[in-house]
């Protein structure tokens, strides 16, 4: 009778730690997965099926990044909000709802960006990777039939362009050297590594951001090739390496226009900036070292923003509070409490940018053919 008992009372919780160590998460199949995102049948519970490039994918969904947004719209991240005006806290990879913007231009009647003359616009579609999900009113770029800088075609980029849905061990579960999406790219370098802070919780801070460690450059060379450091590039500026003693020194001391040598490295990252470095945590506080490096993230969400090209800040404005003024769009908050703020290029550049360039965006003339900082 005595090992009766016992044996009813452990056999549930044998049963219990077999189930939690044999379990697997929910891009991994755990948890009755497939079913979330995958039809069972030709119908099921009202839902009309959706067939992939091979006729097998019963999606929820007219494709992948539909059937991702399903979840992770306004949840679980909430990567497309409801109102581009108001879109949900940032989180690190920027937001989808920007593509739904008619215009993002605030320059001051220069021009820049794709599609902006004399007074603009700039489409949303524009404001960063225009993935297609038409039950979103998501659909691909209208100007560019493939990825600036390489061949991936516009008409195929989607959420399973960059994430695998069912599952990896990479950063955000992000394809690596040798592994395929849904529509047959390979991907030749391996997958970036990162922290990153969690989607449900609070937005990212100064001592609660993602933290970029390694490889991001070269990983978004999948696409883009070599972007910034080819003759054919509009724009050039250097993406993988140290950053060098004066700029290392810059961006510790830079502290806003109004104290831009009174800051110091403890307390000199902003996310708003980050830097890639190989042992930065999501609360780091801690600036530029001897290894830091500047990676495409430095400058650029991987989803949206309401700046031109993902970027973390509008390069067409002159101060960063003039963000949104011209166009109506969401004015992206600026890490300096001046008004006098220029873009974060200065961040990294101060020791050229303190001289001159009050009047004007950096990128009016720091631009293919017209040197460099």
């Amino acid at each position: 009778m005595l090992h009766h008992r016992l044996a009813s009372r452990l056999l549930p919780l044998l049963a219990i730690l077999f189930s939690a160590a044999s379990a697997s998460a929910f891009h991994e199949g755990g948890v009755a997965s497939c079913k979330a995102c995958h039809i069972m049948h030709e119908s099921e519970d009202g839902a009309v099926p959706s067939f992939g490039p091979t006729g097998e994918a019963l999606l929820r969904g007219a494709n992948g990044s539909e059937v991702c947004l399903n979840c992770h719209a306004t949840d679980f991240g909430a990567v497309l909000g409801n109102d581009p005006l108001a879109p949900p806290p940032e989180r690190g990879g920027g937001n989808f709802t920007f593509l739904l913007e008619d215009d993002i231009y605030d320059g001051s009647g220069w021009g820049g960006g794709p599609g902006g003359g004399s007074s603009g616009p700039i489409v949303g579609a524009h404001a960063g990777h225009s993935v297609v999900a038409p039950g979103y009113g998501l659909y691909a770029d209208p100007d560019r039939s493939v990825a600036p800088g390489g061949s991936y075609p516009s008409s195929e980029l989607g959420c399973p362009s960059c994430h695998d849905p069912h599952g990896n061990q990479n950063y955000r579960m992000l394809y690596g050297q040798g592994q395929q999406t849904p529509d047959g790219f390979v991907y030749t370098t391996d997958a970036p590594d990162a922290e990153g802070i969690a989607l449900q919780g609070p937005a990212e801070n100064v001592s609660y951001h993602t933290a970029y460690q390694r490889g991001w450059t070269r990983w978004c060379g999948n696409c883009h090739g070599a972007f910034h450091t080819t003759t054919a590039q509009a724009f050039q500026h250097p993406v993988e390496g140290p950053m060098g003693t004066t700029k290392q020194d810059n961006y510790n001391l830079f502290n806003g226009e109004d104290d831009p040598t009174g800051g110091n490295y403890a307390t000199a990252y902003i996310p708003e900036l980050p830097l890639q470095d190989t042992g930065r945590t999501i609360d780091s506080t801690a600036g530029a070292t001897a290894t830091s490096e500047v990676s495409c993230m430095s400058c650029h969400r991987a989803h949206a923003t309401s700046a031109p090209y993902s970027l973390r800040w509008d390069p067409n404005v002159i101060y960063l509070k003039d963000d949104g003024v011209v166009s109506g769009s969401y004015a992206i908050p600026s890490p300096y409490p001046t008004t006098s703020q220029r873009a974060l290029c200065v961040k990294c550049h101060w020791d050229r940018a303190r001289n001159h360039g009050y009047n004007r965006p950096c990128v009016q003339c720091h631009a293919k053919g017209m040197g460099g900082m």
